[in-house]
């Protein structure tokens, strides 16, 4: 192994180009291939910004001795002039596919053991392998593709907020417990006894403090932290796009997400036609089934309630008498599906929490359906009319409590909408408002936050708070990009007396309240304006952008669906001496 001594690089590997022919230069990097021609040896040398090639001949004894004994993953410093390839020897498939580097000098300035997997090329090794030496799987053109594309994201949000006036300020990782929603990490203190620290979740109670002390505008990129179940798009720690702002209208907020949105989306040549469309809520749940919905396509839901209101179908007549819903989709084409592509679109539906699926159809022989025969045609006719059913299509119909038929059918559009190949590759952009304020929890028999406690009921709605807490819609908006939320904000609540009454209907009394936001409601006494802000996921619109399908290929060291750092063996014991330190005792 040699010393790297006084040698300095003078390009990166992959911006060696026509322009450099004839100059001698100095690059830098791991060894990516070898191929061994007896007296002529060429490497591959990488770098972050790409692979040349480099090529040692007998005329370099010492070099050509010495690239004889490299590796995969060597790493190697070599001197030589930049030479044009032979035509027959260009490598389209390169951006430094026409030129090489003729070696003069080869350093190796260290040596590789075999990778567990190809660093060079499209790899199968299970996801587990990859991230136990994710120091090797970063190495991948991808992984660094998109690791680049993460850096520029965040440099274009910090351009553009920069221009509109916003600071970015940053607010304590150690904070206390609050735990409303997600559950909280927990970090006990040493020197306080039986005290502990929280990661937070968000800035949220933070940023409100900027602005009730005066800075009108903040931004933070930041990390923020929830103990909960993990699936693709979600780890234990994240990163999210912070803002908020003073004496803004929702209308504020939208301008400047949508023209950041413009911005970033460019960067994977992405154009965002602004304005935004906007969705209500309760609009967006009942013609999509989601509030999240994407809006790339039809198959949108259809609500045959009214039809089968007077049937015969003791069934349906139930669901409807208890106040639930008989929704269907008017799938093109599907008439003729099989029994068994039914009974595969009735498994479908039924792993997504639904009782079964009911279907109606016409054909060239008439209708047929899974109703049984107690329905009149004449009610058959009337849905596949409010379906605007044509001959040869489906209607697919889900019956029972409104959230149950929502979420199945949302879920069943997207399959279908997959399956039949009907999403095209385009971009659609969404925001959606008039969010309820809270909902009701069977199981807690207690009003939650559908967003947080902190979010502003809309003026019209505050008389109701108190004797119709479902009925009051919240001023909140979500950002959605082909039926995925990239972020979501509120405009806050900024009286006390106002909080106090949020506080209450949630079931915070005075006390717990004091307890746990005590230091901001004491903040929003010494006269807090009105502010509102939004976050965006900055791992999810990484990930979309790269064309991913987990945040994990966007962050540098994600940790696995159970929470787990593969790589450094993260969570891991601690010795007796720390726990006593720590006034900790772990039981079995």
């Amino acid at each position: 192994m040699e010393s790297l001594g006084t040698l300095e690089r003078t390009l990166y590997c992959g911006q060696v180009g026509e322009q450099h022919v004839g100059q001698r230069v100095t690059v830098m990097g791991w060894a990516d291939r070898r191929r061994d021609l007896g007296n002529l040896i060429f490497l591959d040398l990488r770098d972050r910004e790409g692979i040349v090639q480099v090529v040692v001949n007998p005329s370099r004894p010492e070099a050509l001795e010495k690239a004889k004994q490299v590796r995969a993953e060597y790493v190697l410093a070599v001197t030589g002039t930049v030479v044009e390839r032979a035509a027959d020897t260009v490598n389209p498939e390169l951006p430094t596919g026409t030129v090489e580097v003729l070696t003069e000098q080869l350093h190796v300035l260290n040596a590789a053991q075999t990778p567990p997997f190809p660093v060079n090329e499209h790899t199968d090794a299970a996801e587990d392998t990859r991230l136990r030496y994710r120091f090797l799987d970063l190495r991948r053109a991808r992984l660094q593709r998109n690791l680049r594309l993460r850096h520029q994201i965040a440099l274009e949000v910090r351009k553009q907020l920069d221009e509109d006036g916003f600071l970015e300020i940053e607010t304590p990782f150690l904070t206390r417990s609050t735990p409303e929603g997600a559950r909280d990490f927990l970090v006990p203190s040493r020197l306080h006894a039986g005290h502990f620290y929280a990661l937070p979740q968000s800035p949220q109670i933070f940023k409100q403090i900027l602005m009730i002390s005066g800075f009108d505008r903040y931004f933070q990129i930041v990390r923020c932290f929830r103990d909960e179940d993990l699936r693709a798009d979600r780890q234990p720690e994240f990163t999210q796009v912070d803002i908020e702002m003073c004496f803004p209208q929702p209308e504020h907020v939208f301008d400047l997400v949508e023209r950041t949105l413009v911005r970033v989306f460019r960067l994977a040549g992405v154009e965002a036609p602004r304005p935004f469309p906007r969705l209500g809520f309760d609009e967006a749940v009942s013609r999509f089934g989601t509030d999240r919905p994407d809006t790339r396509f039809g198959l949108e839901l259809v609500d045959v309630g009214e039809v089968f209101r007077e049937t015969p179908f003791q069934i349906f007549a139930k669901i409807l008498a208890e106040g639930g819903a008989i929704k269907g989709i008017a799938v093109p084409g599907a008439a003729s599906y099989s029994r068994k592509q039914l009974d595969l679109l009735t498994e479908f539906v039924q792993g997504q929490g639904a009782q079964a699926l009911s279907w109606i159809r016409r054909g060239p022989e008439g209708w047929k359906s899974s109703l049984p025969k107690v329905v009149p045609e004449t009610q058959l006719e009337a849905a596949a009319e409010a379906a605007a059913l044509a001959e040869g299509d489906l209607l697919a119909m889900v019956a029972g409590k409104p959230a149950v038929v929502h979420s199945a059918l949302a879920a069943l559009r997207l399959h279908l909408g997959r399956e039949l190949s009907l999403i095209p590759d385009s971009h659609a952009f969404l925001w959606v408002q008039d969010f309820p304020l809270m909902e009701w929890d069977e199981q807690e028999q207690r009003y939650y936050s559908l967003h947080h406690p902190f979010t502003s009921p809309k003026d019209e709605d505050v008389a109701r708070l108190e004797d119709d807490p479902a009925g009051v819609r919240a001023k909140a908006y979500d950002v959605v990009w082909n039926g995925l939320e990239i972020g979501g904000g509120s405009i806050r609540i900024h009286r006390p007396e106002l909080q106090q009454r949020v506080f209450q209907v949630l079931g915070i009394g005075p006390e717990e309240a004091e307890a746990k936001f005590g230091f901001l409601l004491e903040a929003l006494r010494y006269g807090a304006p009105p502010h509102g802000g939004i976050a965006l996921g900055l791992d999810r619109i990484a990930m979309l952008l790269a064309g991913e399908s987990s945040i994990r290929d966007v962050m540098a060291f994600p940790k696995t669906a159970r929470g787990l750092d593969l790589m450094c063996g993260a969570p891991s014991p601690v010795d007796d001496r720390q726990l006593r330190e720590l006034h900790i005792k772990v039981t079995d």
